[in-house]
């Protein structure tokens, strides 16, 4: 036999380079689809019949919780936080939470404290009431210190501005004095923040500040707006429109934010099936999609509706 190679005992270089780019474009197809990958986050905190916030976490559905609300702050007001049923932080009954938050996040999950709410007094009358809320919480449940603490000595992962009072003065100083302490602290841990603007653009209360660029999750309230909310007759373009403007501004990662049931809201529930077969799809498509964000824990127990949806999230 002959001792020269013929073509057809090894592959020509075409034929190679062929294959590596092949494989190259399947990698980076895989990749990109790893990057559209979303994952849950859940409001927990308001109402006692939706289970520990331990019991939360170990359901293996969310990555993020959001611990709701801290309702009264600012313009001189003792700052007060309300968990419902769950327990009393008056009587410093709420110490406990921190365990379940350090459970959470030895997960991997992300703890943030929702400051504001639909039903609070709370508001910033100046830059210098900004930096004094800051602080408060800064020493109160982020990396700071104080002997009250509510939640113990439990880190939270950052702060969510749930803000529907739609007052807009001084937001974004409030995450820019919070953002400065990140790294800072016992623990040296980013301080995160997020927001839960309202879906038609630009938010009345949270616009300014989210021009920032500081807020590292944005989970919009696609319900209680009719105008730019998904409805079985109107279909998804009014949600689209709104959609396509919110993945322009400058924050790390959007959501849609969505009633984990038809009770949970005064509208905007989607069925799971149009959510996964006719929503997605279109969220999906923007590089800045996070995944979604229910409102709330109890509603989600009472529907099962993260677990229809989530592989497909």
């Amino acid at each position: 036999m002959s001792s020269k190679s013929t073509p057809t005992e090894y592959p020509s270089i075409q034929m190679r380079m062929a294959a590596v780019l092949l494989l190259t474009v399947v990698s980076l197809a895989g990749v990109a689809a790893g990057a559209r990958a979303g994952g849950v986050a859940i409001y927990w905190g308001q109402n006692g019949n939706e289970g520990t916030l331990a019991q939360t976490c170990a359901s293996g559905n969310y990555r993020f919780v959001n611990v709701a609300f801290l309702y009264t702050f600012g313009k001189g007001q003792t700052p007060l936080l309300n968990l419902a049923g769950h327990c009393d932080p008056a009587s410093n009954g709420c110490t406990s939470v921190g365990a379940d938050v350090k459970s959470c996040q030895s997960l991997g999950i992300k703890v943030l404290l929702s400051i504001g709410g639909g039903v609070g007094s709370y508001g910033l009358s100046s830059c210098a009431d900004a930096r004094v809320v800051a602080r408060y919480l800064w020493d109160n449940y982020l990396g700071g210190t104080s002997p009250s603490r509510p939640l113990g000595d439990a880190v939270l992962d950052g702060v969510d501005f749930d803000i529907e009072s739609g007052n807009s003065a001084h937001w974004d100083s409030l995450a820019k004095y919070l953002k400065a302490y990140s790294r800072r602290g016992r623990e040296r841990k980013t301080v995160y923040l997020a927001a839960a603007p309202q879906c038609p653009f630009p938010d009345a209360s949270l616009g300014e500040a989210l021009k920032t660029g500081l807020f590292d999750y944005v989970w919009v309230q696609f319900y209680n707006n009719p105008p730019c909310q998904y409805t079985t007759a109107g279909g998804v373009s009014n949600l689209a429109s709104a959609w396509e403007q919110w993945t322009r501004i400058p924050a790390g990662q959007v959501f849609l934010g969505l009633p984990a049931a038809p009770e949970a809201a005064g509208s905007g529930f989607v069925e799971a099936s149009d959510l996964v077969s006719k929503v997605l799809p279109v969220v999906k498509k923007s590089s800045k999609y996070g995944g979604i964000m229910l409102w709330s824990r109890f509603y989600d127990l009472q529907t099962g509706y993260t677990d229809k949806v989530k592989p497909s999230v």
